[in-house]
């Protein structure tokens, strides 16, 4: 997966980085934004807030991990924002790569990289944002 990150403007991760060495790793990368999961240790939680919302060429995305305990992961994610005007939302949580959209509102799960659980194969997605369109594309390996 570490090839497709060398030509990515920004990386978005979604929570569980589980150590602050991944922390550090994903923050020497020229433009990096992140959330905490709920397997993150206090370290992380301290480094990162729970929710945030990033404004990149016209659109609004909101990030979350998509923990809790009412509801289903994409439903968690899709509520957090709902008082919020999002064009995509980006979570995590389930490791199932997810490419929806909700109400016009693009929902992405990018997966895992690096723990599959009982998916077949490792995932990401890349994002493209121009003013044109939003582009979205799952990578599987």
């Amino acid at each position: 997966m570490e090839k497709h990150l060398s030509d990515v403007d920004m990386i978005i991760h979604a929570g569980d980085f589980k150590t602050t060495e991944t922390f550090n790793l994903l923050s020497e990368y020229k433009s990096f934004i992140g959330v905490w999961g709920n397997n993150d240790p206090e370290e992380i939680k301290a480094l990162l807030n729970e929710t945030e919302i990033v404004e990149l060429e016209r659109y609004r995305i909101g990030i979350f991990h998509g923990h809790g305990t009412k509801g289903t992961t994409i439903e968690r994610a899709y509520s957090r924002f709902s008082d919020i005007q999002t064009d995509v939302i980006i979570f995590g949580h389930s490791h199932q790569p997810v490419i929806t959209t909700r109400q016009g509102v693009l929902l992405l799960n990018p997966g895992s990289p690096t723990s599959k659980r009982r998916e077949r194969w490792f995932t990401c997605i890349i994002l493209e944002l121009s003013a044109s369109g939003i582009s979205a594309r799952l990578i599987a390996e």
